[in-house]
């Protein structure tokens, strides 16, 4: 049931596939909703039709959104529902996957509507890779960049364990091995801690 007190989470997870990003994200929602009562919302793009942002300029001179009406427009109203988010990728070439990227890129159509529709809501990001050093952090700046340039609030886990956020180690085993990985656990747990953290603090304010 919905207060006034609880924090809206939402979880985003940019893998084609329904394995180890999704366990990662979903495992961010678990953890927030039975230690801090968040409410909570998962979007995956596993399986949506997801276009690319082609600069047509369209939600710039319309404000209407965006001229492609894919499944994205689902997740559009969920950012806006939330008052902070986890974005989760796999590391593809070194940094984001493709959709991933393009969840990102389409929130333009968001703020051209309303440049502060996402000002001060809280943004964590966590990264899997098939090795343990594999792109992880990169990733993860990017998704924190996307943050800044949005007006949001980014936040990691902290000095020693996790600083830009939840970083995981798969040795390519999908969900098993994520799973197996208690030192990414451990990062995306102290992220989480962050992120709500500071989201209730956010809220207080407001």
């Amino acid at each position: 049931m919905s207060d006034d007190t609880s924090i809206r989470l939402l979880g985003i997870s940019g893998s084609p596939r329904k394995k180890s990003t999704d366990y990662i994200v979903n495992e961010a929602l678990r953890y927030a909703h039975e230690k801090y009562g968040a409410e909570i919302e998962y979007f995956s793009a596993s399986g949506k039709n997801m276009k690319f942002c082609i600069h047509c300029d369209y939600c710039v001179r319309k404000k209407e959104g965006c001229i492609h009406k894919d499944d994205l427009v689902e997740l559009y109203d969920k950012m806006l529902w939330a008052d902070a988010w986890i974005i989760g990728t796999p590391v593809y070439q070194g940094t984001l996957s493709a959709q991933t990227k393009t969840i990102i890129d389409r929130c333009r159509a968001v703020v051209a509507r309303d440049p502060k529709a996402f000002m001060n809501k809280v943004g964590a990001a966590t990264a899997v890779g098939g090795d343990r050093i594999g792109g992880q952090e990169p990733a993860i700046q990017a998704i924190i960049n996307f943050y800044v340039i949005s007006e949001m609030i980014p936040v990691g886990g902290g000095s020693f364990g996790s600083n830009l956020g939840g970083t995981f180690w798969s040795k390519d085993k999908g969900a098993e091995g994520v799973a197996e990985d208690s030192e990414g656990i451990r990062s995306l747990h102290r992220t989480i801690n962050k992120l709500m953290k500071t989201a209730i603090t956010m809220k207080n304010i407001r």
